[in-house]
């Protein structure tokens, strides 16, 4: 401890090995719900870990690894938040101005945590598939070397960006054959100041903003199929994103809080299919419905979730599931900016 504190403000970038942390343990990865306030002076960063291969072949996969002519290096692809980001636009945009390529969103892997200067930097992690797109050498990156894990590991500069390739090895050796993005609703007009139909209950002003800012926080995990309970503040929460894929949206009555509390049975089993459909569904429900059925998933599967399960308006449930089982669960509490 005497030695962080001896170093503070003369650590930069390139030492971060020195006093860094890595919270990468785990498939069950939550997000704050103000992550900028969890360390002090938090510069937020995000990335991905690129790759590129068969996701049901694991020996096929590589990873892209980039150089920085500025430190000389060998890391991740990642960049700081911009003023009127989330941390998934962050990582999406980075990735983009960086190395030119599209991605695919997926498990979130976790954050690494380690001083610059006067600072604690904090940059969380994806994996991201490439899609489309093509790198040209510029003045942050000049080269990219696809390499399978082991040799990227061998490769890169710093012991935490091997941590975080190790990580993304093990979400690999299990590959997501479904994906479901499990949506709150967003803020509503109050229950106790509407006197009609509760179905009829609209969005008020932030949850009409939150609607709208979902569209960037979702649209990286490129959607299918986007499904709503029925209360119209559901379908309104996830219209955007709808108008934005060019997607339309299934109203299925049993995935609100009405069928939970009334016919559970039929409630999972609702869900039961759009995990068998496989690909990346979103499903908008709402407060009662999203933590018994992650429950009813963590208890059947093999993804334990010990803590509350929280269900913010208008937060995300990021659900992988392989062989029908869920085995990964990451929170998003606010698809509003981070600040």
């Amino acid at each position: 401890m005497a030695e962080k504190k001896s170093l503070k403000g003369k650590l930069h970038e390139q030492h971060k090995d020195i006093a860094g942390e890595m919270f990468l343990t785990g498939r069950h990865q939550e997000v704050p719900k103000r992550p900028q306030d969890e360390f002090t002076r938090t510069t937020l960063a995000a990335g991905a870990v690129l790759w590129r291969g068969d996701r049901n072949d694991t020996s096929s996969i590589e990873v892209a690894c980039i150089h920085r002519p500025h430190y000389d290096d060998w890391s991740l692809a990642k960049g700081k938040l911009d003023p009127g980001e989330s941390l998934v636009a962050t990582a999406v945009r980075e990735i983009r101005e960086e190395t030119g390529y599209r991605i695919r969103l997926g498990k979130l892997l976790g954050k690494t945590v380690y001083p610059v200067k006067n600072t604690t930097k904090v940059v969380y992690y994806w994996t991201g598939e490439v899609t489309g797109g093509e790198f040209t050498p510029n003045d942050e990156v000049d080269e990219i070397r696809w390499l399978p894990i082991p040799e990227a590991k061998e490769l890169m500069s710093y012991a935490l960006d091997r941590e975080v390739l190790e990580k993304a090895q093990k979400r690999f050796s299990r590959p997501a054959d479904a994906r479901i993005l499990l949506v709150r609703h967003a803020r509503a007009h109050e229950r106790q100041k509407w006197a009609g139909d509760d179905n009829l209950r609209p969005l008020d002003k932030k949850g009409r903003r939150q609607a709208e800012m979902l569209v960037p926080l979702l649209a990286p995990f490129a959607p299918q199929r986007i499904f709503s309970a029925r209360p119209d503040r559901c379908h309104s929460t996830v219209e955007p994103l709808a108008d934005e894929l060019g997607l339309d949206i299934t109203v299925e009555p049993r995935f609100g809080d009405k069928a939970w509390l009334e016919d559970m049975v039929g409630a999972k089993r609702a869900f039961q299919e759009v995990i068998e459909a496989g690909g990346t569904s979103v499903i908008c429900s709402q407060g009662e419905a999203i933590p018994g059925m992650i429950a009813w998933l963590a208890a059947n599967g093999t993804l334990p979730i010990d803590t509350e399960i929280k269900s913010k308006k208008g937060s995300v449930w990021s659900l992988t599931f392989h062989e029908g089982q869920l085995t990964g669960a990451d929170y998003l509490p606010s698809p509003l900016p981070v600040q």
